[in-house]
């Protein structure tokens, strides 16, 4: 999110936060209709990013799930069960399952940019 975020706060317009306040906007509504639209598309971007980094770790998620059947299992970890169990089918169907959410998120991280590189 930080790494997202940065650069647009950087090269927010500080003049437009100036007219905003010379045309009697308080904080608030500066933030709302000047900062807030520009930070919007790199926040989701950000966002998605990181879900869909989180979505993959398999080594931290070994040592926080607690394995509890339809309450804290894990796709990675249920994958590896399956895989443990000789169910390979089931196991290819749950990681063809995160493969395509993954694409289908990067797909709208890169729509958002293109959205965000013509606003």
């Amino acid at each position: 999110m930080i790494h997202t975020l940065e650069p647009v706060i950087k090269d927010l317009d500080k003049e437009s936060l100036e007219a905003a306040g010379s045309l009697g906007a308080n904080f608030w509504q500066s933030f709302y209709f000047v900062i807030l639209p520009s930070l919007i598309p790199s926040a989701l971007i950000g966002f998605a990013l990181a879900f869909a980094r989180g979505l993959g770790e398999y080594g931290s998620v070994i040592f926080v799930s607690n394995n509890i059947p339809f309450e804290s299992e894990m796709l990675p970890l249920l994958i590896v069960k399956k895989l443990d169990s000789f169910d390979y089918l089931g196991g290819s169907a749950v990681g063809v399952f995160m493969i395509t959410v993954a694409f289908v998120i990067l797909l709208l991280i890169n729509l958002l940019g293109q959205w965000q590189k013509r606003a």
